[in-house]
């Protein structure tokens, strides 16, 4: 593996022939979710094999600058704990379907860079690049795929949830096609299930191909869920 900075934002990559994502195989670029380290989902990566490339960018939000960076937790946009939770207690979930958050226009165009840098620098095409996150960071590569001139191959929307609405629904028709995973677990505590719900039906119904997958757990990536990415990153590699 190997630490570089790509488009303004730190990034570990890996895989490929030499472990570190060089040659030309096909790329995931995984977001992490709130909270985590920006390495947090490097282990997922390893894990897809080496015909398979991967890159974590970290956020560049920081939650606690009294620690090191390389330790503390990032974030692509703050979050107020508090009222998701009560939020999700009182069942006023439209509010969190509706919000447009702080900081999302700008951590886009981070990760637009990226997408950029990395093919142009890394020779990784959209056409053999999936996008995809975690929690907060399925969120970022749902709203990338939606706004960007050119998409990736697939989309990878791992315990995910449907935010700015106003904004994404008019945008998702121009994806028509597409293949998406979505994983959500059915006991989420984090980010409601019914939400992952609407989002898989929009999506579907804007004509993307989303393969859903449920699972009885909480907020997680369960081996179910690898198998499915696994299979998806295969696909790329005919």
């Amino acid at each position: 593996m190997r630490k570089l900075k790509l488009a303004g934002l730190d990034v570990v990559m890996g895989g490929g022939t030499d472990g570190s994502g060089g040659g030309t195989g096909p790329m995931l670029v995984l977001c992490h979710g709130y909270g985590a380290p920006g390495d947090d989902l490097v282990p997922l990566g390893q894990a897809l094999g080496t015909a398979v490339r991967f890159a974590c960018p970290a956020a560049p939000g920081i939650l606690d600058k009294s620690v090191p960076a390389t330790m503390a937790g990032r974030c692509w946009w703050p979050i107020d704990m508090v009222e998701l939770q009560t939020a999700m207690m009182l069942g006023n979930l439209e509010m969190l379907m509706t919000r447009q958050p702080p900081g999302l226009a700008e951590s886009r165009t981070a990760m637009l860079g990226l997408l950029d840098a990395l093919e142009r620098e890394h020779a990784a095409p959209r056409e053999r690049l999936v996008l995809g996150g975690f929690s907060q960071g399925a969120m970022l590569a749902t709203d990338v795929t939606l706004h960007a001139e050119r998409p990736p191959a697939a989309l990878a929307i791992l315990s995910g949830s449907l935010i700015a609405k106003q904004d994404w629904l008019p945008l998702m028709p121009r994806r028509a096609g597409l293949p998406v995973l979505q994983s959500h677990g059915r006991a989420d505590p984090v980010l409601a299930y019914s939400v992952a719900e609407k989002l898989r039906d929009e999506l579907s119904h804007a004509g993307l191909a989303v393969r859903f997958v449920p699972f009885s757990g909480g907020h997680a990536i369960p081996p179910v869920v690898m198998n499915e990415l696994s299979g998806l990153l295969q696909s790329l590699t005919a």
